[in-house]
């Protein structure tokens, strides 16, 4: 598991959330790890303009269709209609080999008055528009007086040829046998070994898109979705691994740049090591002000935590027939400091675990990591990886994840070993060369982009946000500060939400700097 950038629907609250994952479960985490194949195949690089696309993909035209049920979610109601479209495998080859690309759309209210498309990614990388954006769109109703909602999977994201690496049993076993923060050479083992295993079977049952899901494949992939659905430009709206892709996209295609807002921001020059530096203060901060918010010593209430995982990981108390390991309780913690209405579950549970009882820490868990209660896992950790393996070219070793264990565990002792170690098994024996170190996001002559970072945010710390509107340009990158809590402003801060529909429906482009909260 990982605590990466996934933004997804907690439904236990009601509240937007977001995470990401690696193997078994846990928090989330950076990107890279120990050894790469000499012969993995590589990516294109991403400022490398590719052949013009062929009429036969920009001359589509959806033909949109009542939805199905997609993954664990209801069906979508009527007033949703869903599609495909296709895209190039590899857009230096664009006619050659494509692949499929699903959209959904709800029509905006207006006629009179609309504005266009309004494209959406809730992050991960691996998270499904499909799925997610009919559950979300109550938060975006006022958007959709006069913009069509549009979400899509990303390539190697659900029926975007998703990416698929291991089953539920394999999953199961992981989950029980790997220690996420391994203790001893055999644990250490056995976890490098999981992560080299997860790795060829991505190789295994997805091969041919495994090399072509980099984010400049996707942000590309979202030009061709703009010029099929009859845009001049991209109106786009990217929440957590959301905002990289989005700045992949504004470097890519500054001229193309419509109203575009970026909420919960990936600092685009952390490399692997970076960012989960990042994500362990990040963490931290959002513990320590939660511990805090109960009238805790935040320094003296996070020793209690460390000393309760420590426990969980020499005696996992059984959970029916499962469990909580201290991997599994780490996840559990990390999910509900996504947003500040989760803290009071994380009151419960930890008082239920301190009591012996891991349920509710390992619901929460399960939660994060897709696994429903017939033991199902769904695959967004499977895309979640192949894309951001896909996208970086470090491969921390073991060695090194060692090496950063004294300062990580300074920035933290509930978080940091986790993260660190996380460094060395991401993509451990990736079988793909990644694209590059970081993300490029610099976008001269775009139009002004709203860059939304909020104080507390756990898993895209606020420093990211100040660092994508530099790495954007001046008159580009336009920062909005949100003071609060959780990973996303949108929809929770009333005045964050007034400034990004005066910028999605007027136009209004706030003050750098402006401040909400």
């Amino acid at each position: 598991m990982s605590i990466r950038v996934r933004m997804t629907v907690l439904a236990v609250t009601g509240v937007l959330v977001a995470g990401c994952t690696s193997t078994e479960a846990g928090p989330p985490g950076p990107s890279a790890t120990a050894g790469t194949t000499g012969a993995a195949p590589s990516a294109s690089a991403p400022d490398s303009a590719p052949p013009a696309l062929p009429a036969s993909l920009t001359g589509q035209r959806p033909d949109w269709k009542p939805c199905e049920a997609t993954g664990s979610g209801p069906k979508p109601g009527d007033e949703w209609r869903c599609a495909t479209v296709r895209v190039p495998l590899d857009h230096a080859k664009p006619e050659a080999a494509t692949i499929p690309v699903a959209l959904i759309r709800k029509e905006a209210g207006r006629k009179s008055g609309r504005i266009g498309s309004l494209l959406f990614d809730f992050g991960g990388p691996g998270a499904s528009g499909v799925e997610i954006l009919p559950q979300a769109a109550d938060e975006y109703r006022q958007l959709n007086e006069r913009y069509d909602l549009v979400g899509f999977d990303p390539r190697g994201v659900g029926r975007s040829a998703g990416v698929v690496c291991r089953d539920d049993a394999e999953q199961a076993a992981a989950e029980t046998s790997v220690d996420l923060v391994p203790d001893t050479a055999a644990e250490e083992a056995a976890y490098l070994k999981d992560n080299t295993a997860f790795a060829a079977g991505c190789a295994r049952r997805s091969a041919t898109v495994l090399p072509h899901t980099t984010t400049s494949a996707t942000a590309r992939d979202m030009d061709l979705i703009r010029q099929v659905l009859g845009d001049d430009r991209l109106h786009y709206f990217g929440i957590s691994y959301g905002t990289q892709l989005g700045g992949t996209y504004a470097h890519l295609f500054p001229a193309h740049v419509g109203r575009i807002v970026l909420d919960a921001v990936v600092d685009p020059t952390a490399d692997t090591t970076g960012h989960a530096r990042n994500q362990t203060i990040g963490f931290q901060r959002a513990l320590d002000n939660y511990l805090k918010s109960t009238g805790q010593d935040p320094k003296a209430g996070t020793e209690r935590i460390a000393r309760l995982l420590r426990k969980l990981d020499r005696e996992p108390p059984a959970v029916g027939g499962r469990r909580l390991t201290e991997g599994l309780a780490l996840t559990g913690i990390a999910v509900t400091l996504y947003g500040q209405a989760n803290w009071p579950l994380l009151t419960e549970a930890l008082a239920d675990a301190e009591r012996g009882d891991g349920s509710a820490l390992l619901d929460l868990a399960d939660y994060y990591n897709d696994r429903d209660a017939n033991g199902h896992y769904a695959t967004q950790t499977h895309s979640q990886r192949a894309i951001s393996c896909a996208d970086s070219s470090e491969r921390p070793t073991a060695a090194q994840a060692k090496a950063l264990l004294p300062e990580f565990r300074r920035l933290s002792s509930v978080f940091g070993p986790f993260l660190a170690w996380d460094t060395a098994g991401w993509c451990a024996n990736w079988p793909v060369k990644g694209e590059r170190r970081t993300p490029e996001a610099s976008a001269p002559g775009a139009a002004p982009i709203l860059v939304v970072g909020t104080t507390g945010d756990p898993a895209t710390p606020y420093e990211g946000a100040e660092k994508m509107a530099k790495e954007l340009g001046d008159g580009v990158g336009i920062l909005v500060t949100n003071k609060g809590e959780g990973h996303g402003a949108y929809g929770t801060s009333a005045c964050v939400t007034r400034k990004v529909d005066a910028y999605l429906l007027d136009g209004k482009v706030p003050a750098y700097g402006t401040t909400c909260g």
